[in-house]
Parts: structure tokens; C-alpha cells; sequence
């Protein structure tokens, strides 16, 4: 239930925050699921990422600054390539996109999806071959599909009639016969966020199960002369726990897939269950790990398979936010504090750093909950109820919404939030034209840029009066 934040004034301390945030024992601690392998707090109370202090990375590269953790990015990745052996993981550039990450990714064994042209320009200038890449979106130019089938994309996600027109056209007068996968709306109700569940009838993305479309689409992507019929995918939604919605996506799929392996000339071969895999943003959150992910998964197409008489397909994932967003906190300096005294004696921080909205805009779009931590020093008072906000004229400008931070948090103090890789530069704005912050990256006990800091001067360059 959204309650007006008026309304969050009137009761006592416990009112003010929500059931699964404790006070702490300890405000200096880091909960280890929250952070990237390599961070972790120094004797000295400074919050260290790969030996390197956040004080030092705030020196050299200001603030504020997504700070990447590029070995444990490049663990997780193959942790999903290990755990799904033999089948595609797709690294979702949607998530976080630029030359050095999705280089990383295909390094460590993964493929990459992009749904833009933008994201198929970083894509081929990072040096990845076409044959490794998938391309989605529901409203596909004739531009960017032309792009993609000369290019010779791995495969290209089919959400709509029209799209698998413009496909077949552009194939015959190409004289190329592009892979086309058939984009399927199992209709699940994914546990999750309304706007990031995909999967449900009323929305733009896919063609629909239950009423037949599906299986209308991917018969006339298979009759077609100018098509390949690659396969079926689906996608349920974003930042999912339960297993559960995707064992019933993935057993739908195969009832439809094997249907039309008994009809269609040329089989099929990929089967793709899409991503939206959880990630832990606080203390309420416990993804499973990718082995159990693949087992659980595996098995239930296994067995849909068996019980309808055909050979299990090659299985294909679409991860994102969970191997980046784990791998990043953005780092952040404290500008004012601002003691607020509500009723029945409570009181809460709202703590400002010098971002906000502009570099995360994920709790103003779908109430999402983050952490945060002072990096730059441990602290011996007690733990205070606050409210991290950023620095534009937005009510709604809230970076983390419930915390607990040392009661003696000061102007000047940096602040680190977790779990900021994924949806938080891609979906950066230039709000209250304010510049984009770097995305640092370290490996092997060094930072270098891998996205450089927006200034005014590039703001004005794009205002040409």
C-alpha cells in the first residue's frame, strides 16, 4: 500500500520505517550480499574497494561516481555461464551499456542483448561479432532491422506482426534469411513491480498465448521464405525471487514449442526464458544462487519435454541486473543535513548528497528500496532513522528512502549507496541540468574511467541557440 509521505509523520519511531529494516548493532557494518566482493571496510573505517580508499576515488574522480568493481563482474558473469553450461546467457545491455562491460561480459563467455541502435553502435565498437548478439524491442525501426540483418545479428525477437513483416521484407530484398525468434506472452503474474512485470495480457511487449497469437506469429515466421523460425522467447518481468512464475513460463513455452515442432518443416532450436532475475538492494532481499536458478529451471523443460515427446532445446537466459548491479555503488558527498522532528517524539535525518534523481532515478519510478553506508570514516554514535535525498526541486528526488546512519553524519561525508549498476546511469537524465557522473571501474587494485563525467560544456554543446 503507497501511503502520501505526509503521512509517514504522524507516529512513533517504529511507524517510520518499514518492517524489515532493524536498528542496527552495528552502523558501520556491511552486509555482505549488498556489496561487490572487493569492498569492504579497513581498520581505519574507510570503505575500501580493491585496496583503494573511496576517499582517494572521490579525489581523483569527484563526486559523485559509479564506482565498478570489475572482478566481481567478471565472476559473476561466469558464475551464470558455469551454472547454465550449455546453454546462451545473454548479458542485457539494457541494464548498464558501454565498450569495457559488454567486452567483459563476452571475455567471461556470455553473448549480449541490445534492443536499440544505440546499444548494437556500443556493441560492435567494443569489437563483439554480430553472431553473438541478440536484438529485442517492440517497436524496431525498418532502419535498425535493416542494420541487423545485414549485419547477420545472432537473432532477432519478433514482437509484433508488422516487425515480422518488415523482417521478411528486408530479408528478401537483402537475399538474407535472418534467425527470428517469436516473442511470447505466457501470461504469468511475476511478483514484482507493475511496470517491470512483462509478462501479464494487458502490456505492449509480445504476441499472447492464450488467445493464439503466439502460435499464429511463429507459424508465419516458419512459412516464410525469407525468415528462419529460431525459436520461442519469453520474459516475465524484472527483479523476481520466486522461481516459481518462471517454471510456469518455462512449461507454456514448451506445451507451444512442441506443437509446433510437430507442424512446421524446419526445426526449431532455442528455447529463451528472458531474464529479470533478482538482486539483493537490502537486507530484505535473498536471490538464489545461479546454480540453483539453472537446475530448477532446467529441470522443469527436462520434464515438460519428456511428458510431450521431444528432445529438450537449447536453452537460452537474458541476465542483466543481476550480474552488474551488484558489481556498483555509486559514491556520493554529503551536502546538509537536516534534523526533521515529527510526532511522538521521532525524528528523522534527510541527508543530502550531491546527486539524486538525475543518476538514479529507480526509487522515484518504482518505490525501489537501496542502502547506504558512510564510506569515509566509522562512527561510535548511534544509529539514526534517515532519508537520503538528492539535490533536485523534486519531492520525490529520494536516493534512499529508510536507512540508518550515524546519528553525527556531516556535510562532507561520503556516502556510498550499493546495488546502483544496473537501470541507474542507463536511465541517467540530465535533470536540473545536472552532468551524467563517471563510471570508475577497478580491477586488479587500479581505477581507470570507462565513462567519462559529463560537464556543462557538453550540456551547452548539444544547445544550439
Amino acid at each position: 500500500m503507497h501511503i502520501h509521505e505526509a503521512g509517514a509523520m504522524h507516529g512513533d519511531f517504529a511507524s517510520l520505517r518499514p518492517g524489515w529494516l532493524g536498528v542496527p548493532d552495528d552502523v558501520n557494518a556491511l552486509l555482505p550480499r549488498l556489496w561487490a566482493n572487493n569492498v569492504a571496510r579497513s581498520d581505519d573505517g574507510v570503505v575500501r574497494l580493491g585496496g583503494l580508499s573511496v576517499a582517494d576515488l572521490a579525489e581523483e574522480f569527484g563526486t559523485p561516481a559509479y564506482v565498478l568493481d570489475e572482478d566481481d563482474f567478471r565472476a559473476r558473469c561466469r558464475a551464470w555461464a558455469e551454472a547454465f553450461d550449455g546453454a546462451d546467457v545473454f548479458y542485457a545491455a539494457k541494464a548498464f551499456c558501454s565498450k569495457a562491460v559488454l567486452r567483459a561480459a563476452v571475455e567471461e563467455g556470455l553473448n549480449v542483448d541490445v534492443c536499440t541502435a544505440g546499444e548494437l553502435a556500443v556493441a560492435l565498437a567494443a569489437g563483439i561479432e554480430p553472431y553473438r548478439l541478440g536484438y529485442h524491442g517492440n517497436n524496431k525501426s525498418p532502419a535498425e532491422l535493416r542494420q541487423a540483418i545485414e549485419l547477420r545479428v545472432g537473432r532477432i525477437v519478433a514482437d509484433s506482426y508488422t516487425e515480422i513483416e518488415r523482417i521478411a521484407s528486408i530479408g528478401a530484398e537483402l537475399g538474407i534469411r535472418p534467425h527470428v525468434m517469436v516473442r511470447v506472452n505466457v501470461g504469468v503474474e511475476a511478483h514484482t513491480h507493475e511496470y517491470i512485470a512483462t509478462a501479464h495480457e494487458d502490456q505492449k511487449f509480445g504476441f499472447s498465448l492464450a488467445d493464439g497469437d503466439a502460435y499464429e506469429a511463429a507459424g508465419r515466421v516458419a512459412a516464410s521464405e525469407h525468415m528462419y523460425l529460431a525459436g520461442l522467447h519469453s520474459h516475465i518481468g524484472s527483479q523476481i525471487f520466486d522461481t516459481s512464475a518462471f517454471e510456469v513460463s518455462a512449461a507454456r513455452l514448451v506445451r507451444l514449442f512442441a506443437r509446433l515442432q510437430e507442424e512446421i518443416d524446419e526445426p526449431m532450436a532455442d528455447l529463451d526464458l528472458g531474464g529479470g532475475f533478482g538482486m539483493p538492494y537490502t537486507s530484505q532481499d535473498d536471490p538464489q544462487p545461479p546454480v540453483d536458478i539453472a537446475a530448477s529451471l532446467g529441470k522443469i523443460v527436462q520434464t515438460e519435454c519428456a511428458a510431450a515427446g521431444i528432445g529438450a532445446p537449447r536453452l537460452s537466459i537474458e541476465p542483466g541486473r543481476t550480474l552488474i548491479g551488484p558489481a556498483v555503488f555509486t559514491l556520493y558527498e554529503v551536502g546538509t543535513v537536516k534534523p526533521v522532528k515529527l510526532s511522538a517524539g521521532a525524528s528523522r535525518l534527510y541527508v543530502s548528497v550531491d546527486g539524486g534523481m538525475s543518476d538514479n532515478i529507480r526509487p522515484a519510478l518504482y518505490d525501489a528500496s537501496y542502502s547506504a553506508t558512510v564510506a569515509s570514516r566509522s562512527s561510535e554514535a548511534a544509529p539514526a532513522l534517515a532519508r537520503v535525498v538528492g539535490k533536485h526541486c523534486e519531492a520525490g528526488d529520494i536516493v534512499v528512502k529508510d536507512e540508518f546512519l550515524p546519528a553525527d553524519v556531516a556535510p562532507g561525508d561520503l556516502l556510498a549507496v550499493p546495488g546502483t549498476g544496473a537501470y541507474c546511469r542507463s536511465m541517467g537524465s540530465n535533470y536540473n541540468h545536472v552532468p551524467r557522473p563517471p563510471v570508475v571501474a577497478v580491477r586488479g587494485g587500479q581505477a581507470r574511467v570507462i565513462l567519462a563525467r559529463e560537464t556543462v560544456d557538453d550540456l551547452l554543446r548539444l544547445d544550439v541557440g
